[in-house]
């Protein structure tokens, strides 16, 4: 691995970095009004959320690199302690990309980026119609850490309203797909979060036996990675020998028809991710190689469609 000294680094280098390996970040598009009554935005990708009693987000207004001067969103927060943030969805991605040019102080970006200002219910700044969630902050602290091109001012906020469009939330959670959001990453690059892009992990409802509990085989396997593995490790219980021979004696009981147990049925049969299929062919297998290869194989797929007492039950199985 590279390593650096961050006091060897020039601020611009050690943005590169920050930017690239803190990431993805969400955006908070941030809408605040001087105290001449104009309207600003500006989004803000060094934004995240901390508590929720009380509600307490924080971003950062932080100096330009060029010049270390301060950004009207961080001179409005000072002057009347109010915003609004709004997430940004993947079809206001080119227009946030306007609203971020350094415009001078006297220019709405509302108008300039062709997002619309709506009125809030509390604050005096705007709020925007295009964003599905938005909320209505009182600022709490403004932190800062050094005067220098780049230096970081953390804007820490109370939300003292949300505003969430009802065709994001499906039960009792706002659905990605539906809220569509986008997220920075390094240089030019964004990421969509929703479709393909999004994944589940099972939270675990107890504790885990970890990875020091589990079979010694499990770490000879030339399949299962580290990701299988921890599945695994997450259980806080886990099949017996002999619950898992009585499984293994019920499974062989159902017929399969011969044509059925080739290798090249194995391979079909993975292809649509069939574990109890593979497994019937893998149980077939003399050779002990194969065998285990099969097995490994069929763990993994269980694993990979969330069925981890399945994949447990054949663990007992494997042999090196």
């Amino acid at each position: 691995m590279l390593s650096f000294l961050t006091k060897e680094l020039t601020f611009q280098e050690v943005h590169r970095l920050l930017l690239g390996g803190v990431a993805p970040r969400p955006i908070a598009l941030v809408s605040t009004i001087s105290k001449d009554g104009i309207n600003n935005l500006s989004p803000f990708s060094f934004f995240n959320a901390f508590g929720a009693n009380p509600p307490i987000i924080a971003f950062s207004p932080s100096r330009r690199g060029r010049n270390a001067s301060l950004k009207d969103t961080y001179y409005n927060l000072m002057d009347n302690g109010e915003c609004v943030v709004q997430a940004v969805t993947y079809s206001m991605v080119e227009q946030i990309s306007l609203a971020s040019a350094e415009y001078p102080s006297e220019v709405d970006e509302f108008i300039k980026s062709g997002l619309t200002p709506i009125d809030s219910d509390i604050v005096k700044p705007k709020r925007v119609k295009e964003s599905p969630f938005q909320m209505e902050c009182k600022l709490r602290d403004m932190m800062s850490y050094g005067d220098g091109g780049a230096s970081a001012n953390i804007a820490i906020c109370e939300v003292i309203k949300f505003h969430v469009a009802e065709d994001i939330i499906e039960g009792n959670y706002i659905h990605p797909d539906l809220i569509d959001l986008a997220a920075r990453m390094s240089a030019e690059y964004y990421v969509r979060a929703s479709g393909d892009k999004v994944f589940e992990v099972q939270k675990p409802t107890a504790q885990g036996i970890g990875f020091d509990n589990l079979p010694a085989t499990l770490f000879k396997t030339k399949i299962l990675t580290k990701s299988d593995l921890a599945k695994l490790a997450n259980r806080s219980n886990i099949p017996s020998e002999e619950e898992s021979k009585n499984f293994i004696v019920e499974f062989s009981s159902n017929k399969i028809e011969q044509n059925e147990i080739s290798d090249e049925a194995f391979y079909r049969y993975l292809n649509h991710k069939e574990y109890n299929k593979m497994l019937k062919v893998a149980l077939c297998k003399d050779d002990k190689a194969t065998k285990n290869y099969f097995l490994e194989l069929t763990i993994h797929t269980a694993l990979d469609l969330k069925d981890s007492d399945f994949a447990w039950k054949l663990v007992h199985l494997l042999e090196y």
